[in-house]
């Protein structure tokens, strides 16, 4: 059986931000991204995890073409966006959507239900008004909402409510790729389970590709594939679900999965602290980026950049990774 062709490629992806830092010093270089690869088939799901600041975001905004890499390649759908050209882009813009963290603030309230899902149609095809009605109808009936819904305003719905909305809305053209960043965080606990669970079944019935963004590894564990755990703008640590969360090999990902709620008595007992605060990308440390916060940081550590390289099924950033492998 052959593998599902990849809906999203990067090699060496990168998004550099020049920063003032006032009238008589020179500009400053935020490297937000430095150097993220990874393949991504579909119908497959990709969990990107960190801490505030590591670089989530802003690949967010690169994948879903808001914003150019500074350098490196992205490929949607086997287009390289580089050397896209316009009538290309234009193209792939509607193979990838997002849904965003806060559902209040990502539907208009001015704008019926039915308006806003009517004007990625109206935008993008040349369906006639009886065929974006009928279309309307049917995606708001596959994420859980009723017809009549379509005539209402966001401010009459509930959380849970408006994000099936913004969901509906992702998927008015079918796009190939997803990406949703922080989708349940926003919501009461006993309604994350429910659109979770709702992402799976639209990602079963249409094979959709997910690049899911997240600060909760118990989200994580539940909807992902494979897990890439990000640091300071680089991948420290990539693998399958699985055997990241039985068998994580860099002391990152081992003090983020100690932090997580478990109900399993042995993984609540492994408790992994890390001291200090992510140093500022303005002024990224020498050598590892982790070594400052890293328990088992050597003078190794402080003056050499470790690569990212295949150990065990898993992709490692740390010198010190076949130690902790054990």
């Amino acid at each position: 059986m052959s593998a599902a062709p990849n809906v999203l490629l990067a090699r060496d992806l990168a998004r550099h931000y020049s920063v003032s830092r006032g009238l008589f010093k020179a500009p400053a270089t935020v490297k937000a991204l430095n150097g993220v690869s990874f393949a991504l088939e579909a119908g497959r799901t990709l969990a990107v995890v960190g801490e505030s600041g590591c670089g989530k975001s802003t690949l967010a905004r690169a994948l879903t073409l808001i914003e150019k890499p500074s350098a490196g390649h992205l490929h949607l759908d086997g287009i390289d966006i580089a050397t896209a050209s316009d009538a290309q882009l234009k193209q792939l813009r509607r193979r990838v959507q997002m849904v965003f963290q806060n559902p209040y603030a990502s539907l208009n309230p001015r704008k019926r239900i039915e308006q806003m899902l009517d004007e990625p149609l109206l935008l993008n095809t040349g369906l006639s008004a009886a065929e974006r009605r009928e279309k309307r109808g049917a995606m708001l009936q596959q994420v859980g909402l009723r017809p009549e819904h379509a005539a209402r305003y966001p401010h009459m719905f509930s959380g849970g409510q408006r994000q099936r909305i913004a969901i509906a809305r992702a998927m008015m053209l079918e796009p190939k790729l997803l990406v949703a960043d922080e989708p349940t965080s926003a919501l009461d606990v006993s309604i994350q389970a429910q659109i979770l669970n709702l992402f799976m079944d639209l990602q079963q019935q249409r094979g959709i590709a997910y690049v899911f963004i997240s600060h909760n590894l118990s989200v994580v564990e539940h909807i992902a594939d494979r897990v890439l755990v990000m640091y300071l703008g680089r991948v420290v640590e990539s693998a399958p679900k699985s055997s990241l969360f039985t068998r994580a090999l860099h002391p990152y990902t081992r003090a983020l999965l100690s932090a997580t709620p478990s109900t399993d008595a042995a993984r609540r007992a492994i408790k992994i602290r890390i001291t200090g605060e992510l140093p500022s990308p303005l002024d990224p440390p020498p050598g590892c980026s982790f070594h400052r916060r890293c328990p088992h940081a050597t003078e190794r550590c402080k003056i050499e950049v470790p690569e990212l390289r295949p150990l065990g099924g898993h992709e490692v950033a740390c010198h010190h990774a076949e130690t902790l492998a054990g």
